[in-house]
């Protein structure tokens, strides 16, 4: 199996197989290289639809340079646990930040996101994000506010006063419950529109199609997030939560 970077060719080749609808697996296969080697490249350089090989070539040999010069102080890779490589996380979290701006979450805010996760106590503090990212405390501050407008961290205070920003094992869930809640705002804003445009009017009859559809997404999304977490996150002798009724595919 070959090892080192991708070549050019190889990256064509790729652009080829996603062009194709090709898995990452079938890329991979045709490539000899390991699934995740085609994963890592295609999220960091725009994800599945926007993958360019020139473009993503270029961009390695970027990084490639960067990483030649000196790092600037305070910018020291922090020491990994667990005989971890460092490198390889410091390019896993590359990876995760671009799958979540893939998402649609901001930049900055995957970055921030993508740091406190990788993190083996799930939480850090405003100067040690800081510190990590090498960006300005008002940056994390925007961050941190979006990303808990969303659900996905919340703060507490440590044993030294410090707050802390934290993202656990619920913190999936509860971004699940928030979006749902969103959806659902969607839903009854619709539904007020039909009444403003008239009944049976085409603008009207579209939006009860948009309120029909977004109901069952978001009552779909809420039952999926019940039932996920009363099974995966159980206590050991806790009987399951009972799960909600099915979702209403239509509601007149």
């Amino acid at each position: 199996m070959p090892g080192g970077r991708l070549t050019q060719q190889e990256r064509q080749q790729i652009a080829l197989g996603l062009a194709d609808g090709l898995a990452y697996a079938e890329i991979a296969r045709r490539l000899d290289r390991p699934t995740s080697t085609v994963t890592r490249e295609v999220m960091r350089n725009g994800g599945p639809t926007a993958y360019r090989a020139e473009l993503a070539h270029r961009a390695t040999e970027r990084r490639a340079q960067r990483r030649k010069r000196p790092a600037p102080r305070g910018a020291e890779a922090p020491p990994q646990p667990h005989g971890r490589d460092a490198e390889a996380v410091r390019e896993y979290e590359e990876t995760f930040t671009t799958v979540l701006m893939g998402s649609g979450m901001p930049a900055m805010c995957s970055r921030v996101m993508a740091c406190l996760t990788l993190t083996d106590t799930g939480s850090l503090t405003a100067s040690e994000l800081v510190q990590r990212l090498q960006v300005s405390p008002a940056s994390i501050s925007k961050a941190i506010a979006f990303l808990e407008g969303q659900a996905f961290v919340r703060r507490e205070r440590d044993e030294r006063r410090r707050e802390r920003y934290v993202v656990d094992d619920d913190v999936w869930y509860q971004s699940m419950v928030a979006a749902a809640r969103s959806i659902a705002q969607v839903v009854e804003i619709a539904r007020q529109g039909v009444g403003v445009l008239g009944s049976d009017t085409p603008a009207a009859n579209r939006l009860e199609g948009i309120a029909r559809f977004l109901d069952f997404v978001s009552e779909s999304t809420s039952r999926a997030a019940e039932q996920a977490r009363a099974i995966l996150h159980t206590k050991p002798g806790t009987p399951p939560a009972t799960a909600p009724a099915e979702p209403r595919a239509d509601r007149g």
